[in-house]
């Protein structure tokens, strides 16, 4: 490839690397999971890199479609996600888009992103996103099955448990030093609901900066583990009598001029806190739940998530109903204590975030421009109102796996909007050969129940 002069911008970012003792950058895009992939390229090549010398054959990953004779894709690192890995500061991450035959890809889901951000822009809103992360920290117990990192982590009712928190200490404590060293600004983390789970809480930013700290995320707390001799889960569900990992979206749009937030109203007469335009938000998020729930809640495993109950002896603090309310947490859609934002709780921690944002987001534009209306805030435990009343109220249950929420997925024009047409059907195709390899699979639990019984 040929040498170009280095701008005084690409300078400048090779000079403040080199100093940090960065040697290797790495190019990053996502799979369909959300998973990074990258090549890596020694600093002295960065200007190249950030012009997209790294090529990458779509058809050896999972969801980036291509057909292996097509011409390949090409990172474009974004300089501004620069990223120095905390476990090995010689190497930097960078976010990037794909670009095919020097344009950008249909199918990448950083892109697709950036077109509904580009939306937003047009209609005078930035898209501010904050995401709760919930993950598990375990090892591999005598019997090689998986069990919490702390021997002590066993109680009935683990949430906020102090020792539990305290006997992982090094490893969270490592984690958030990371965090805010990279400047996200960790604001809260505990021990979650189940043994061996955690939640970290950081400030919102815009959603393509969220998106790309959260893809990032995973990363780093598996590799921080691996490093404390545990490994880490981002599993929805790991095990059936405890409760799952979500990753509620935290949404609210500000005026794209000055940053004012256009989600708070303290004189909200449905006393939520929450502004018209929050509703009208909220509404286009509801009208397409089902749809955009093949995208947050993205896995088999997700649907076993969210449940009322199942094996477990009490709720499970996840959503089963398409609605929304006040502060209450047994709705799909909440309005937290203080109004100016929007909480979805279906969302759960194995989702692509770039692509879970964009669905929020066009659903939401959605309702904006249509002057949806929510009705009435739900107050109730959601989780025991009768069916007879949830009928009256025109409240549809979220799909109950990921075959029903694929079919969704795929009968509501949005997602192929959304999404573009490679995407639409790489996606369906993709989710729905997951399900059918689900379904015909035997498992333990059938074998148990059937094996001896006639």
């Amino acid at each position: 490839m040929a040498k170009h002069p280095r701008s005084p911008e690409i300078q400048a970012l090779h000079s403040a690397l080199e100093n940090e003792g960065v040697k290797y950058a790495l190019a990053s895009f996502v799979d369909i999971h959300g998973v990074s992939k990258a090549k890596a390229v020694p600093l002295a090549h960065i200007d190249q890199m950030l012009r997209g010398s790294e090529l990458y054959t779509g058809a050896a990953l999972d969801g980036v479609p291509q057909a292996i004779s097509d011409e390949e894709v090409s990172a474009r690192p974004d300089p501004s996600s620069a990223t120095v890995l905390p476990w090995n500061p010689e190497v930097v991450w960078f976010a990037s888009d794909l670009y095919h035959q020097g344009q950008p890809f249909e199918a990448c889901a950083r892109g697709i992103l950036k077109r509904q951000l580009a939306k937003a822009a047009e209609m005078g809103f930035t898209f501010n996103l904050g995401v709760e992360t919930e993950f598990f920290i375990l090892r591999e117990g005598e019997d090689g099955r998986p069990v919490p990192a702390s021997p002590r982590d066993t109680l009935a009712k683990p949430c906020y448990d102090v020792e539990g928190l305290l006997d992982s200490y090094p490893l969270v404590d490592e984690l958030v030093q990371a965090m805010n060293k990279l400047g996200w600004d960790v604001y809260s983390f505990d021990h979650e609901d189940a043994n061996g789970q955690f939640e970290t809480d950081f400030m919102y930013a815009n959603a393509l900066t969220t998106a790309d700290r959260v893809t990032f995320f995973r990363m780093m707390v598996r590799e921080l583990a691996k490093k404390h001799g545990f490994f880490a889960s981002f599993m929805p569900k790991p095990f059936a009598n405890r409760t799952g990992s979500g990753a509620h979206y935290n949404m609210s749009l500000a005026d794209h001029e000055t940053g004012a937030n256009l989600f708070e109203d303290d004189h909200d007469p449905r006393g939520c806190g929450l502004s018209a335009l929050g509703y009208q938000f909220t509404a286009g998020i509801l009208r397409h739940a089902r749809a955009i729930a093949a995208v947050i809640a993205p896995t088999v495993n997700s649907y076993k998530r969210l449940v009322r109950k199942g094996s477990m002896s009490g709720f499970t603090w996840a959503p089963v109903y398409v609605c929304y309310g006040n502060n209450n947490r047994t709705n799909m859609m909440r309005i937290p204590l203080g109004g100016g934002r929007v909480e979805c709780r279906a969302a759960d921690i194995s989702g692509n975030f770039y692509l879970g944002a964009a669905m929020m987001l066009a659903a939401g534009l959605e309702g904006i421009r249509e002057g949806l209306d929510p009705g009435a805030p739900n107050t109730e435990n959601m989780y025991q109102l009768p069916t007879a009343e949830l009928k009256a109220r025109g409240i549809e249950l979220l799909p109950r796996n990921l075959e029903e929420a694929v079919d969704a997925f795929e009968a509501d024009p949005l997602s192929e909007e959304v999404m573009g047409p490679l995407m639409f059907r790489t996606y369906a195709d993709f989710k729905r050969q997951e399900w059918l390899d689900y379904h015909s699979h035997v498992s333990d639990w059938e074998r148990n129940r059937y094996l001896r019984l006639f």
